[in-house]
This record gives structure tokens, C-alpha cells and sequence, in this order.
């Protein structure tokens, strides 16, 4: 074991006491481990299909039979909010893991090289977050369709380009570094030191980047399938249900409700994991290195 993986080691059990004394990041994991469960569980706690349409049974409210009553096609609602939990959960995490990855790799990459390739991210970040999100997503759909593959691309373009900019923060306080000096001085090329001495360095800034972008991660996918631009329908997913009930509210609030309170509520429990992380880390909440 290395002096580096015992310092990992050691500062590892440190964060975890203090997460454990935090009550606001307990109870943040406490809800986002309940929604994972919920959505491991969905075919143990019902037996209702979230797909087929079954209009004898449309517009009921909650009943023994339909806990949460059904939509306007007849589809239990219950069914549709714990399997849009799978999919909510699916497709943020591989967009958030896939965000994040793109990010430290370029932000990393540009406080090592420095120079011109700094230089021309920089410029050429500054371009594109000088455009409206909303404009960005809707080129992006209009350009490749709908679907989850569309989505995990929509988000990279929304938030690689703000994780590159934390990150690079957070690198250039590391590059000076002696032990970065002395890899330069062995000959060893950018991806090994990144690897090696940067990465392992930064990897808190980068943990809590994970956890606060996952929140806004999961907010956008909803959000896009609500105005029409996500998720396919029958698929079960909770801004499509908002959007395919919100007329029959008044008839039948639960199948607009439902939706609304899980994503509310794992919202919140990321926001609350994130603030929980980034207080034992001692890293900022939002921290952008500036060019």
C-alpha cells in the first residue's frame, strides 16, 4: 500500500464519521437508498403492468385495488411511479457518470497542458455556455430525436462544459504540486500524472460535482419528457405522467401527485446527500475556476 493510498484511506474514514454525524446527509441517503429500493422492488410490489392500457378502468381514484388510483388510459398509477423510478434513476445515473467522466478528463487535461489547448478550451466553453440551455437541448433533439440515448447527449452538452470548469479549478491547485514536478522530471506523459497524481488529489471536488449535478441531472430528464422532448410514450416516466394528466387533475390528482412527490422527494435527497458530502470534504457548493 502506498503513503497515497493510506492518506486516501484514512481521510475516506474520516468523511464517513462525519457523514454519519450529519443528520442532513443521513437523511439524504436514507431517501435516495428508499427510491433505489422502490425501484429495485417495483415488480415484487405490484403486479400491474405500467404499459398496457386498460380503459374500463380509466379515471379511478385510490382504492384497495389501485392504491393511487389510474390515469386516463387505465394504467395503474402506483405501477407507472415505482417503474419511472427505474428509469429515472437508469438513465440519470449513466448521464451523470458519463458528464462527469467527460468533464475531469477535460478539465484535468487543461490545467496540466496549459498553453494554447487551455486557451482554446477556454474560448470555446465560454461559446457554448454562452447559449441558453433550453436553446442547447432543443438543437441537440431536434438534431438526433427523442429517446434515453438522446437524453444522456443533451445532458453531456448542458453540463460537461460546468464540470470542466470546477475541475480545472480544483486541478490547478494540484499541478504546482512537488510530487506532480518530480512525475514531469521521471518523463512520465499527461494521462499517467493525470491518473496517477491529479485524479487521486481532486477525487472529493469530483464525488461531490457527482452528487450535486445528479440532482439537476434527474430534474432535466423529467423536465424534457414533460415538454415533449424525453421520453417516449407508454414508457413510465414521472414528467411525461405530469404531462399526459395535468388536464384530468381535478378528476383524478393522484396521477399528477405521485409523480410530482417522487421526483420531489429524490430531488431532495440528492440535494441533501450532496450538502452532506460537501461539508466532510470541506468543498465548496459551487466553485468555478475562471480562465
Amino acid at each position: 500500500m502506498t503513503t497515497l493510498d493510506l492518506a486516501l484511506g484514512v481521510r475516506t474514514v474520516r468523511v464517513w464519521r462525519t457523514l454519519r454525524s450529519s443528520r442532513t446527509a443521513l437523511v439524504g441517503l436514507a431517501v435516495v437508498a428508499v427510491h433505489v429500493l422502490l425501484a429495485l422492488l417495483a415488480p415484487l410490489l405490484t403486479s400491474y403492468d405500467p404499459i398496457v392500457n386498460d380503459p374500463a378502468h380509466a379515471l379511478l381514484g385510490p382504492s384497495f385495488e389501485h392504491w393511487a388510483g389510474t390515469d386516463q388510459y387505465g394504467r395503474d398509477v402506483l405501477a407507472r411511479v415505482l417503474y419511472g423510478g427505474r428509469y429515472a434513476l437508469g438513465v440519470s445515473l449513466v448521464a451523470t457518470v458519463l458528464t462527469i467522466a467527460l468533464g475531469t478528463v477535460i478539465g484535468c487535461a487543461a490545467a496540466l497542458r496549459g498553453g494554447w489547448f487551455d486557451d482554446v478550451l477556454g474560448r470555446v466553453l465560454d461559446a457554448v455556455l454562452s447559449v441558453p440551455a433550453i436553446l442547447a437541448l432543443l438543437v441537440v433533439v431536434t438534431a438526433l430525436g427523442t429517446g434515453s440515448g438522446v437524453i444522456v447527449c443533451a445532458v453531456a452538452v448542458v453540463f460537461v462544459p460546468q464540470v470542466v470548469r470546477v475541475v480545472r479549478g480544483a486541478a490547478l491547485a494540484v499541478v504546482p504540486a512537488d510530487y506532480v514536478t518530480a512525475a514531469r522530471a521521471r518523463g512520465e506523459g499527461t494521462w499517467a500524472i493525470l491518473w496517477r497524481e491529479v485524479l487521486p488529489n481532486i477525487v472529493d471536488v469530483v464525488c461531490v460535482e457527482f452528487a450535486m449535478r445528479a440532482s439537476w441531472v434527474v430534474l432535466l430528464i423529467s423536465s424534457l419528457s414533460f415538454l415533449g422532448f424525453g421520453a417516449d410514450p407508454p414508457t413510465p416516466d414521472w414528467g411525461l405522467m405530469v404531462a399526459e394528466n395535468r388536464t384530468a387533475i381535478t378528476v383524478v390528482p393522484m396521477a399528477s401527485l405521485a409523480p410530482i412527490i417522487a421526483l420531489a422527494t429524490l430531488v431532495v435527497g440528492l440535494n441533501l446527500a450532496a450538502d452532506g458530502l460537501s461539508k466532510a470534504w470541506g468543498v465548496d457548493r459551487i466553485r468555478e475556476g475562471s480562465w
